[in-house]
């Protein structure tokens, strides 16, 4: 398989900083298990890409994933547990919905206004969170029979592998990111898959960071997968 490089271009997370991306030929015949054996390399899905980071000065993204069997919820994602008792949670079929769409837009207007995504398109909508190869899911978090919350996440023979969720910014007290990653746990150890992998972690970034409370989690550093030691972080997404 051939890969290539985006141009080097801003950095979404770190101010002052430039990134650039490998990615899979797109032209290649993409499946599940090249994505299996690629995720092991640091690469994640977005939409039908394969990529990863490649910064020639930068090494702050860090693939990590969650030791499923080992992980232990502690305090603070102990009572988002229980906070969110009154939630209805099905796994549905990765087709699109006026329901979903509908809150991913508001989720994006409200959290990421100030970015390209906020304008995203039914079109745009399908490419990134459906995609076309991948076995893909999404967890429906209803209060009520109301909708407040969706995560999408892909089915991998070593694990799952969390893609995306998006929720109404009005329950965020509630810690429904929290909530999403405990019940994608909780799916993978049901399926006796090792691992959940949760993306890119850095350290310096608020928004990435708080994949560090799932505890153990390793972060490919070096060409091979290691337990990432880091400061005591309890904060809830």
């Amino acid at each position: 398989m051939d890969f290539y490089q985006t141009p080097i271009h801003p950095c979404g997370y770190l101010p002052d900083q430039y990134s650039l991306n490998i990615f899979a030929d797109p032209n290649e015949e993409i499946s599940t298990q090249t994505y299996s054996w690629l995720i092991d390399y640091g690469f994640r899905r977005n939409g039908s890409h394969l990529y990863r980071p490649k910064c020639p000065e930068c090494t702050a993204c860090v693939p990590t994933r969650v030791c499923v069997d080992e992980f232990k919820p502690n305090r603070s994602q102990k009572r988002a547990l229980k906070r969110n008792q009154d939630i209805v949670i099905h796994k549905v079929q990765n087709k699109f919905t006026q329901e979903h769409f509908d809150l991913y837009t508001k989720y994006l207007q409200t959290r990421h206004n100030d970015g390209p995504m906020s304008q995203s398109t039914q079109s745009d909508y399908e490419e990134f969170i459906l995609g076309t190869w991948s076995e893909t899911y999404l967890l429906e978090f209803r209060l009520d029979k109301k909708l407040i919350s969706v995560a999408v996440f892909d089915v991998l023979p070593q694990g799952l592998s969390a893609v995306y969720t998006f929720f109404d910014n009005e329950y965020g007290k509630r810690g429904l990111g929290t909530l999403a990653v405990l019940q994608l746990i909780l799916r993978a150890k049901e399926l006796k898959l090792p691992y959940l992998y949760l993306g890119y972690w850095i350290e310096a970034s608020q928004k990435m960071n708080y994949k560090a409370n799932f505890k153990p989690i390793e972060g490919h550093i070096g060409n091979h997968w290691q337990k990432l030691v880091v400061e005591k972080n309890e904060t809830s997404s």
